[in-house]
């Protein structure tokens, strides 16, 4: 991410950003590389319900899935392959879709409501706590998955593999999104049953132009809206800091990112509990919150206060804070995220078509 947030030319923001297209296709840009994300699976039905006669020799199937999908989404490509090739006739007649089920091969269940993208980090950062795996490692394995057949716990997976009720529970999640940016739903309920509907056909057809023709309308842009823009940092490395897309450019706009009550926020840890707080995009000194500062005010152990930086010298007229180890680091989109970066700018950028930010923290090794 940051290889983007320092291609920019060291120009004047009146030079380089007069026009809200420059900051348009930088937003569109982050959004579509979003978007276009897939993650590895690898399905295996539990050998102990494998019907008899089945196929053995083709037993396993694989599929790179977007990241913004759902799993229930998948199933009808599932079933087909299943099916097809690998369960008998006879004894596939008695297998029925709303029993079906997965867990990893680790024994964790997998949520239906989750974005497969978020299950897949959600994994990578569980795994980066064992010994014997490494962050390098982890990132190009697919995410092997069990497929039961029968008997699921429907008390933990809180909702069926319908791909109706996994649109339920988005619709619910942009809804929640919406409430945590502006402190009401006005944005998602003020939209046409049509429009709405358009979201979720976004998803399910994958069609980024689709969706976001709705989604434009509820989703703040990156353009800063402050009253008092704090001052550009003069040293070329905080070009890496600030993405293009959050520089100061044009009139100010009243839903712009910077503006919003809150980032809509969940963090989640290694085999740990979801954290949600309110998190504004602004310091009290009208500053932006960083990624540094969220972490570290939610987890001060793992993302501790870094250090100030030396006083000024004449041939180091603006110094940095020394860099301090830290023992994890922040996965999003599947991407480690700079903890330089904006929260707001996260918001507009790297959100996920629900509309949340989800920051999975790992273990460094």
């Amino acid at each position: 991410m940051s290889t983007y947030g320092t291609t920019r030319h060291h120009h004047s923001p009146a030079t380089n950003f007069s026009n809200n297209k420059a900051i348009d296709y930088h937003t569109t840009l982050f959004r579509r590389l979003t978007w276009d994300g897939t993650v590895p699976l690898e399905i295996r039905v539990d050998p102990k319900e494998l019907p008899a006669n089945s196929d053995r020799n083709l037993e396993c199937f694989f599929i790179q899935a977007p990241r913004v999908s759902y799993l229930p989404l998948l199933m009808p490509e599932i079933r087909r392959f299943f099916m097809d090739l690998v369960f008998d006739d006879s004894a596939a007649k008695d297998l029925k879709d709303e029993e079906w089920w997965f867990e990893t091969v680790e024994g964790t269940l997998v949520k239906w409501h989750w974005p497969i993208g978020l299950i897949y980090d959600n994994h990578t950062i569980s795994a980066s706590t064992k010994p014997s795996t490494s962050r390098s490692s982890t990132n190009v394995a697919p995410l092997r998955l069990t497929l039961h057949l029968a008997s699921p716990p429907n008390d933990k997976l809180l909702l069926s593999p319908s791909p109706e009720a996994c649109k339920q529970a988005f619709m619910g999640q942009l809804k929640e999104a919406d409430f945590m940016r502006w402190g009401s739903t006005k944005r998602m309920t003020g939209l046409r049953q049509q429009d709405q509907d358009g979201l979720w056909e976004g998803i399910k057809e994958h069609n980024f132009d689709d969706y976001w023709r709705v989604a434009s309308k509820v989703t703040p842009t990156t353009a800063p809206t402050r009253t008092h823009s704090p001052a550009a940092p003069s040293s070329s490395a905080s070009m890496v800091n600030r993405p293009p897309s959050a520089d100061p450019a044009g009139p100010s706009e009243r839903d712009g990112a910077y503006n919003v009550r809150s980032v809509p926020v969940r963090l989640y840890l290694p085999d740990g509990p979801v954290m949600q707080s309110l998190v504004p995009p602004m310091l009290d000194d009208n500053s932006p919150r960083t990624l540094s500062h969220y972490l570290t005010e939610h987890i001060p152990l793992l993302f501790p206060t870094p250090p100030p930086a030396p006083p000024p010298s004449r041939t180091n007229p603006h110094p940095r804070p020394p860099p301090v180890p830290s023992p994890a680091y922040a996965l999003i989109q599947g991407i480690v995220t700079p903890l330089e970066t904006e929260m707001a700018w996260l918001g507009g950028c790297l959100a996920g078509a629900d509309g949340w930010v989800n920051v999975c923290i790992g273990i460094n090794s």
